[in-house]
């Protein structure tokens, strides 16, 4: 039987935050099922948001968003325009079929005006059976490299 679990977190601009996943076992698998992000001062500045979830640390933090890296479980991207209440998204779009047994990263990287941005994530929580889980820890080791 599964149960959801919820995280959410402001992060500055060009921060990470590790989000506290893994077991002693590993039997314990997670799936994203929401992501969001929001400014945390709508409406009044110009700014543009980039906030990604990686299985892994990240070493640099930025506003490329690559499909090909297979370590990126989600990316979302946000841009305000000040005063004109005009607001753009795109995303934020996660690989659900991912599962995963060990912690996560968040990522924020401000493109414009500097800033912090607000997010917040959902995880599907199931168990693992041992074959699965030493399946899931494999491919986070693997991801490392």
């Amino acid at each position: 039987m599964s149960r959801i679990v919820s995280f959410r977190g402001q992060l500055a601009d060009g921060a990470q935050e590790r989000i506290s996943l893994q077991t002693k076992t590993g039997e314990t698998g997670y799936r994203i099922t929401k992501f969001q992000i929001m400014f945390t001062d709508p409406g009044v500045t110009s700014s543009e948001h980039v906030v990604k979830i990686y299985k892994i640390e990240q070493t640099t933090i930025d506003g490329l968003i690559d499909f090909n890296d297979n370590r990126l479980l989600g990316a979302g991207y946000i841009k305000e325009r000040g005063n004109d209440y005009y607001g753009h998204a795109i995303g934020p779009i996660v690989f659900d079929n991912e599962i995963f047994n060990q912690d996560i990263y968040v990522t924020h990287e401000a493109i414009t005006a500097g800033g912090a941005c607000n997010y917040y994530i959902e995880l599907e929580q199931m168990p693992l059976a041992l074959d699965e889980a030493t399946v899931a820890t494999l491919k986070d080791i693997r991801n490392n490299d």
